[in-house]
């Protein structure tokens, strides 16, 4: 449980008190990098623009080193060198770090991060909550209001509105109380080890995830109801979107929607007319149609053989019984660890976890196989192989070899 337990009146005054200071040459940046050398821990923030392009293009990064709060002018800037240095600050923290991880890895080419904690998976733990938004955080934890009213604003625009540039600080202002106040209610309830480590575990994902082939794409959107040259229709079409979005820097869905791709793939088109019936941008059909026809109609004259197995179940389609069995297993060891049932195991993951149990050469995802791992292999996954193999679980449409997707 989340207990609220605010700032003092001082604490809170010398919060609101932090300067803020524009780092907008390369030699105020090197001024902030020796600085970021001597510190054990930091928070962090980016704000960017991504609307109409693939790449996202970084505005401004907000670092809260405790003295301090510091506006990066991203676009003015040599980042090159930065990236290491905040990479080996011993703890960086974020809220929601997705997308802020999502650009550091694009922008630093470097491995994955192992210092980044990111409160609202801490939060989680204790809320029970998996996606607690910064504001809502803050006012139940330290009874801080924040306002969030500019989330959506121009940040290339120079120079910032005064309200602009009081929502960047704040995004970083007291993400260092957050923190300090998570880590002592986590460590009461002997749930730090846990939190962080989940923490490690989700960065190492959101860097593989930025290393996957883009043939491998089209499985976050794989129906497991699909035949195999529809995967293979959808695998290519996937694999196209990708390639083509990148290099007119333009966003995945500009090209096509997830609704189009389903639209192609469940009824496959044979010419012009029949895209027009599709929900494509008639732009799109315009320029990249008989791209879209050809890539339909070579899949086609492909040897079955090439086409990639099935994907399997989601979990939730397994039956209520199975379901319930597991479920009372997940809530009995939720309750010896006294975290949220939700926390300790989210539904993709045992859609994962039914793969496995089906084909052991399917990888399970990273947080499985730390913490939870003993609990993983030894009482669930023995429990979930046993019902799978008295219940009949072919393919609806071919019954052949599956891979796994996401929930």
């Amino acid at each position: 449980m989340l207990q609220q337990r605010p700032l003092s009146h001082e604490q809170l005054q010398s919060l609101k008190n932090l300067p803020t200071i524009w780092v907008r040459t390369d030699e105020q940046l090197e001024r902030l990098m020796d600085e970021l050398d001597t510190l054990d821990i930091i928070a962090l923030d980016t704000e960017f623009i991504k609307r109409d392009t693939f790449f996202p293009r970084l505005a401004l990064l907000q670092i809260n080193t405790g003295k301090a709060i510091y506006l990066l002018d991203a676009p003015k800037l040599d980042l090159y060198d930065f990236w290491q240095v905040i990479a080996d600050v011993p703890t960086m923290v974020l809220h929601a770090c997705g997308e802020d991880l999502g650009i550091y890895y694009l922008l630093s080419e470097l491995p994955a991060l192992s210092n980044v904690f990111d409160t609202q998976i801490g939060l989680g733990f204790l809320a029970g909550e998996l996606s607690l938004g910064y504001q809502k955080a803050l006012l139940d934890t330290l009874d801080i209001h924040v306002d969030k009213g500019e989330s959506q604003s121009d940040w290339l625009q120079r120079p910032l509105t005064f309200e602009q540039e009081r929502y960047a600080s704040d995004d970083v202002r007291y993400l260092l109380a957050l923190y300090s106040e998570l880590k002592q209610q986590l460590s009461e309830k002997n749930l730090w080890q846990y939190a962080k480590q989940d923490c490690q575990d989700y960065t190492a994902e959101l860097y593989n995830l930025t290393q996957i082939d883009d043939n491998q794409l089209y499985l976050s959107v794989a129906d497991f109801r699909y035949s195999r040259e529809q995967l293979a229709m959808l695998q290519a079409l996937c694999e196209w979107r990708e390639q083509l979005a990148r290099s007119i820097n333009r966003p995945r869905t500009y090209i096509l929607r997830p609704q189009a791709l389903q639209e192609l793939v469940e009824k496959p088109p044979i010419g012009m007319k029949q895209l027009g019936y599709t929900s494509i941008k008639p732009q799109v059909i315009r320029m990249y149609g008989n791209e879209i026809l050809n890539i339909i109609n070579q899949v086609r004259k492909n040897d079955s053989e090439t086409y990639p197995p099935c994907v399997a179940m989601p979990y939730r389609k397994l039956p209520n019984e199975m379901q319930q069995t597991l479920q009372n297993l997940i809530n009995q060891h939720a309750n010896t660890l006294n975290l949220p049932e939700n926390v300790l195991i989210r539904k993709k993951w045992l859609s994962d976890l039914y793969a496995h149990a089906i084909d052991s050469e399917r990888a399970l995802p990273l947080p499985l196989l730390s913490w939870r791992k003993n609990w993983v292999i030894d009482t669930l996954l023995p429990k979930l192989r046993q019902m799978t193999e008295n219940q009949a679980f072919n393919h609806p449409m071919e019954g052949e070899n599956f891979v796994n997707t996401a929930d």
